[in-house]
């Protein structure tokens, strides 16, 4: 199944729909990785924290898709943060995925307690200068966050991966970020742990378009070209979660959808919360 793509600023073609990892160990991980690659998927997002870049690589090499097919996506842990630290980590996350290069490379959270997110963001940049990493980017970061690394550097990052779904729509931080040409790729985009997946005008939409809740909170998604990377290990759900395209939701549908937005205040705060 063809998934669509997203042209980032550098030019560099990112799938919209790609495999999350996040929880996801060992010998099932690493199945569950052969398996979406096999059914289309080319993006696979992973992280240092998640414990699984061997698995995931694992994965890579069980379905014997071409590398260069392969977008492979992870990201610095807050406690590699820092400028050599974060050099080095990057060499770590390779070799650990079994790559040469690695796709999309991301901070995780940027740890402000810490103060290291400038010199990590300038590592990035000399890893994506020196070609050992193709897109620089971050996650779970804010409008003061990006508009610090642009400060320092004069240089945006591509991708900034950030909790979104109907639920958590992200009005102002999206459009800051498209005014800057940051791309938008939602973690937890189903919305589920708010209830999206019960809510009465998902499912009302679900029955209208014969799709699943699960289908509907990401075509919402993906029709304002932001990113998803939705976990499923399970082969039939990962196929569900690509079958996005084939519909539309009309103006109608995606006010309806707006009302369902809980403000930037029920997302959490990369101020306060950190993870390293």
């Amino acid at each position: 199944m063809d998934i669509p793509s997203v042209t980032l600023a550098s030019g560099f073609a990112l799938p919209l729909v790609g495999l999350g990892t996040f929880d996801m160990l060992g010998m099932p991980c690493a199945q569950a990785v052969s398996h979406a690659l096999d059914s289309g998927y080319r993006l696979l997002d992973t992280a240092s924290r998640y414990s699984n870049e061997l698995s995931v690589g694992m994965g890579i090499e069980e379905s014997q898709i071409d590398r260069s097919e392969v977008i492979v996506q992870t990201k610095l842990g807050g406690g590699d943060q820092g400028f050599d630290e974060a050099i080095t980590a990057a060499k770590e996350s390779a070799r650990r995925l079994g790559v040469s290069w690695i796709d999309v490379y991301l901070i995780h959270w940027p740890c402000p307690s810490l103060g290291r997110m400038v010199d990590s963001w300038k590592a990035l940049l000399t890893l994506a200068d020196e070609g050992f990493i193709r897109v620089p980017g971050v996650s779970n970061f804010r409008e003061h966050h990006l508009q610090a690394l642009y400060d320092e550097t004069g240089r945006w990052p591509e991708v900034n991966q950030i909790q979104c779904s109907p639920a958590l729509a992200r009005g102002d931080l999206r459009q800051f970020m498209q005014d800057k040409g940051i791309h938008a790729q939602a973690w937890h985009p189903t919305g589920r742990k708010e209830g999206m997946l019960g809510d009465a005008t998902i499912i009302r939409l679900a029955r209208k378009y014969g799709k699943s809740p699960t289908q509907i909170a990401l075509r919402w998604a993906v029709q304002q070209e932001i990113g998803v990377v939705p976990k499923s290990s399970h082969k039939g759900r990962q196929l569900e979660n690509i079958d996005l395209f084939d519909f539309e939701l009309d103006a109608g549908d995606l006010t309806d959808l707006e009302e369902l937005d809980r403000g930037e205040g029920a997302a959490r705060n990369s101020d306060i919360e950190e993870e390293f």
